[in-house]
């Protein structure tokens, strides 16, 4: 799952959440050069003629725009989420693709974990409520990722002050 716990005392854990990241570098190195030798395989037989240089630049843009595609693809999926739960505050941090960070805090004593089945942007929507705010939280999870989520964030919340 692309998210983990992390314990930094007694009672005090951090979640660390990301969204899936299937292609390494070198999977992407390996890819593009598949990709501009299986588009330039056919005009092998065009080498010493005129009409290569007018394919050649349509070969280059289309393994220009699909470079640019997976890149920009790559940076948007670098959102980072961290969740700090502590017995006197709540803390979600999330770092965006443009670097601009969004924060909330909240406390454990009105803290609400919430699972919405339906009518959120995705099914089984995750949100934290406190503090007259609510905020989504692993919204770019996979549907059995976020009722994981769910069920280990409210048992998390629920042990930081037992009623």
């Amino acid at each position: 799952m692309p998210y983990r716990w992390e314990l930094a005392g007694d009672k005090r854990a951090e979640l660390h959440l990301w969204p899936h990241q299937s292609l390494t570098a070198r999977g992407f190195s390996i890819f593009m050069a598949s990709f501009f030798l299986l588009a330039i395989l056919p005009v092998f037989w065009l080498i010493g003629t005129v009409l290569l240089w007018g394919l050649l630049p349509f070969i280059l843009a289309a393994v220009a725009g699909l470079w640019w595609a997976l890149r920009h693809n790559s940076r948007e999926r670098s959102v980072l989420e961290i969740l700090t739960l502590a017995p006197d505050q709540i803390t979600l941090v999330r770092y965006n693709p443009c670097g601009a960070a969004q924060d909330w805090q909240g406390s454990p004593q009105w803290l609400k974990v919430e699972m919405h089945a339906s009518g959120g942007p995705v099914p089984h929507y995750v949100t934290l409520r406190g503090g007259g705010r609510e905020v989504e939280i692993g919204a770019f999870l996979s549907e059995e990722e976020r009722k994981a989520l769910y069920a280990e964030l409210s048992d998390r919340v629920r042990s930081l002050h037992p009623r």
